[in-house]
């Protein structure tokens, strides 16, 4: 079988979106996938927040999402919802989408690009070196590569197969999930630790607690009779279910992103309770912030250790959301005492600033890599403005569309010189006259310039001189080319 320059193992949200970006890179890329085709038998993720809707179109490519989803405020913490409305981006609100219908829009992008799925086998180990790894494949073959990425959920075979220890907690409850039609259309709303609510073709979504949270068997249509029997003391007549399922709130992360030539990304490096529907969420944009810097690698342009960047940015991240997600758990609970801390915690939230700082948080909006002091821009996301530029009016989002950074120059025209990368980061004269406002923190300062990586995070920040741009371009993006 022929080599490719990347192995991605798992084709689900994180691994299409990583295999993008490599490709947008100009890295050569291939998926692994166990799964006939991108057909989910369950609907898993119910949407988007709104920074993977910002990354999206930092890509060009909402609008398929935007054109099927619906937009509305889907954030919400332990069940209390949080309007973002009045935050400074362009995607103020979510999107509710389900994954089967994510993956769809997400495989016909990836067609376009002309990435491969070799589908219906999977990863089922490897060996690496100094030069690369070799991996083997269920239906005995192999294929040879310079990196291979596990994006394969979180009993990754890849993340085994490397030694990385998935540290954590077990379980303390379990959900019965499914779909099914009903002889009675029963009252919709939250109850049962989760909820029922109408589903597709006319289908009954159910998600309730079981009572015991180490099940392995799987679930039956009886044992979610059972389930709905102990909540409202019928179960509907349920009957005919499209799929029925369990999960668990274990909650565990990788301790490393990476071992040698294999790193982990999305469920393979962090499993947690659903709650805040941030699991798609943050694979993508591990994807997205992994993708440039192992182009990079790949290409020479720049020392792998660039690759420690990857573990240094998105291990917090990822810890940060199982934090929350066990916060919320803890706050599901319907002791006294509980219900009592989360009328509590419902009456912070109906405050602005505690509102701010946990929909920012829950929507991905206030992700702040530590890159130095600085700034305030310094490490977080770049906002989308509406640039003049001798062209016209350019949106910032616009010019990550092909996934390469940029240098904006707010400055005066021709004021820096970066001739040494000029192949590698795009130079743009520009001007705004407006506000600049970030999530949670508010106004700051204007700035002279702004180098956006790819990822739409900003590297540095101009206050009138140049002062630290070759050596954040030199860190970033590779030595000069004199």
């Amino acid at each position: 079988m022929a080599d490719h320059a990347v192995v991605i193992a798992g084709g689900g949200p994180t691994g299409m979106m990583l295999a993008a970006e490599l490709t947008l890179a100009g890295t050569d890329v291939v998926i692994v996938e166990r799964r006939a085709s991108f057909q989910l038998e369950s609907p898993r993720s119910r949407g988007l927040h709104s920074r993977t809707i910002e990354v999206l179109d930092q890509r060009g490519v909402v609008d398929r999402f935007l054109a099927e989803g619906k937009t509305m405020q889907v954030q919400a913490f332990a069940g209390v919802p949080m309007d973002i409305s009045d935050f400074p981006t362009r995607h103020n609100y979510g999107m509710a989408l389900l994954q089967s219908h994510f993956e769809r829009i997400m495989a016909g992008w990836i067609e376009e690009l002309g990435i491969p799925i070799l589908r219906d086998r999977e990863v089922t180990g490897f060996t690496q070196d100094d030069s690369g790894v070799d991996v083997a494949l269920s239906d005995g073959t192999s294929v040879g590569a310079k990196f291979l990425i596990g994006c394969d959920g979180g009993r990754s075979v890849v993340r085994k197969a490397a030694g990385i220890d998935f540290a954590g907690w077990d379980p303390t409850t379990c959900w019965i999930i499914a779909e099914v039609e009903m002889e009675e259309v029963p009252e919709f709303g939250l109850r049962g630790g989760g909820g029922i609510g109408p589903a597709e073709e006319g289908r009954v979504g159910v998600t309730l607690i079981e009572p015991e949270p180490n099940r392995t068997d799987d679930p039956t249509l009886e044992d979610l009779r059972a389930a709905l029997v102990r909540v409202d003391g019928t179960d509907y007549g349920a009957h005919s279910a499209r799929f029925i399922s369990r999960f668990t709130d274990m909650t565990r992360q990788a301790v490393a992103y990476r071992s040698g030539r294999v790193l982990v990304a999305g469920d393979a490096a962090h499993v947690h309770a659903p709650m805040g529907g941030q699991g798609l969420n943050i694979g993508v944009q591990d994807a997205v912030n992994l993708g440039w810097k192992l182009a990079q690698v790949v290409s020479g342009t720049s020392p792998v250790s660039l690759l420690d960047t990857y573990q240094a940015e998105r291990h917090p991240v990822g810890a940060r959301v199982l934090r929350n997600t066990m916060a919320q758990r803890a706050l599901g609970a319907t002791d006294a005492r509980s219900v009592a801390l989360r009328d509590t915690v419902i009456e912070l939230l109906r405050m602005d600033e505690p509102r701010k700082h946990i929909a920012a948080m829950i929507a991905g909006l206030d992700v702040a890599y530590d890159l130095g002091e600085g700034h305030p821009l310094l490490g977080r996301r770049m906002p989308d403005m509406d640039l003049a530029t001798a062209d016209g009016t350019v949106r910032v989002f616009s010019l990550l569309h092909d996934a390469k950074p940029v240098l904006l120059n707010l400055g005066d025209a021709g004021g820096l010189d970066i001739a040494p990368w000029a192949d590698r980061v795009q130079l743009v004269d520009a001007s705004y006259a407006g506000t600049w406002e970030l999530p949670v923190l508010g106004e700051v300062g204007a700035p002279t310039a702004v180098l956006v990586r790819p990822d739409g995070h900003v590297a540095w920040v101009g206050d009138g001189t140049d002062a630290g741009l070759r050596e954040a371009l030199t860190t970033w993006f590779g030595n000069e080319v004199l």
